[in-house]
Parts: structure tokens; sequence; C-alpha cells
């Protein structure tokens, strides 16, 4: 439980830098009040409805009352569960602050509580649509084209670990594992065929997998 609220007050300072509180903000402090939830899969709600704010200032649809509700609602009696994985999904929410767009913040935080779903049997979370990657120019074009393709193929099948990192096989035979460093999760839920893999080399002697269809990239490591 100290954890827990130790990893809420490391993410305030980490999103809270401006001197006007912005409505992720309002966010991280919801997040916090989730923190006394005894039961993993309320918790997961409570954290659902701490986007309210961030979903009213972007003109969404609001999150269920129900899951609202918990924020301000005194947690039940009991222990809190799983408290190793709700401190996976802070420590990985307060990674999003780095995102400027608020809408791409609001979707790595839903991005983030994989490791929670993954507990629970729940299929990984998408979230908002992310914004579109912005084109390199000049020199770093140049070297994204001069990329080695490392693999390629379409999946055979995909899994997440307890903290939301994937392992990918393709259908070749060859497997990628997401390293453990990596700030970026991925939203997949449609079936592994329907999606065409590319592995290219990166900077330093690293991998990265992309996907089609998906806006991010991923870093990775061959493991067979």
């Amino acid at each position: 439980m100290k954890r827990l609220a130790l990893g809420a007050f490391l993410l305030l300072g980490l999103c809270g830098g401006a001197a006007q509180a912005r409505p992720r903000d309002d966010v991280m402090i919801n997040v916090y009040r989730c923190a006394g939830q005894a039961s993993t899969r309320v918790w997961l709600d409570c954290y659902y409805g701490a986007a309210q704010p961030q979903r009213v200032a972007l003109g969404l649809p609001p999150a269920p009352p129900a899951q609202v509700a918990l924020v301000t609602t005194p947690p039940a009696p009991g222990v809190p569960q799983d408290l190793a994985a709700r401190d996976t999904v802070i420590a990985a929410a307060a990674r999003c602050g780095s995102a400027a767009a608020e809408r791409s913040w609001l979707d790595c935080y839903y991005a983030a509580a994989n490791p929670v779903r993954a507990i629970l049997g729940l299929a990984p979370a998408s979230g908002p649509a992310a914004e579109p990657p912005r084109k390199n120019d000049g020199l770093m074009a140049d070297l994204f084209a001069k990329s080695e393709v490392r693999g390629a193929g379409r999946m055979a099948s995909y899994h997440f670990d307890a903290r939301g990192f994937f392992t990918v096989e393709l259908a070749n035979g060859e497997t990628w594992r997401q390293l453990d460093g990596d700030s970026t999760y991925a939203h997949w839920f449609k079936k592994p065929e329907t999606y065409v893999v590319t592995v290219t080399s990166g900077a330093l002697g690293s991998s990265n997998l992309r996907v089609k269809g998906d806006p991010h990239s991923y870093r990775v490591r061959r493991v067979s």
C-alpha cells in the first residue's frame, strides 16, 4: 500500500510540472484515490473512472458512472491485491508524461493498465486512437531508409506477459520478444494472422518491430 502511494506521488511529480493543473494531473490525483481498493478488478475500474477529467477535456463519451463513482467511494475492507502489478501500471503511466498531445497521453494511460488486465484474463486495452507518427525528414529519413530488414512476415501467434510486454512468433518460425525497458505497449486484439510484421535494424545494433496499421515502433530482440 505504501509503495503504491509512493508511486502515485512520484507520478504526480512527473506529470504535473506546470503551475496550473491540467486534466491529466486531475487524473493522476484520482488514481491515488483508487489505491485503497482491495479488489484488483475494482481497482482497475477505478483506474478507468479516474480518467474522466481527461475524457471531458477531449470531448469523449464519459466513462461509465459506476467507474467514475469509485474514485470517491470509500474502499471495501481488505488488503489490496496484486500490488506489484499495480505498481507496474503506475510506473508505466508515469512515463506517459512525455506525451505532448492530450489524446496521445490518454492513449498511453489506458495502455499502461495492460499488466493488470493480463492478470484478470482481459484482452489488452486498445484505448483511444493514437496520433499518427510524424514523418521523418532530412538525415533521420535517410537513416530510416537505410535500415536493414531483419525479419518480416505475417504473425502466427502473439501473447503478453504479466507486465504487458509481447512475444511474437512469425509464420516463418522467427520469434521476437519486446524488450523489458521499452516504454510503448501494444494494443493488439485481432487474430494473429491479420497482422503483418517488419523488423528493422535500429541504433547501436537494436531491432525495431512494426506492424502494418499500427503507428508505434517496438524495441525487440530475436529469441529463436
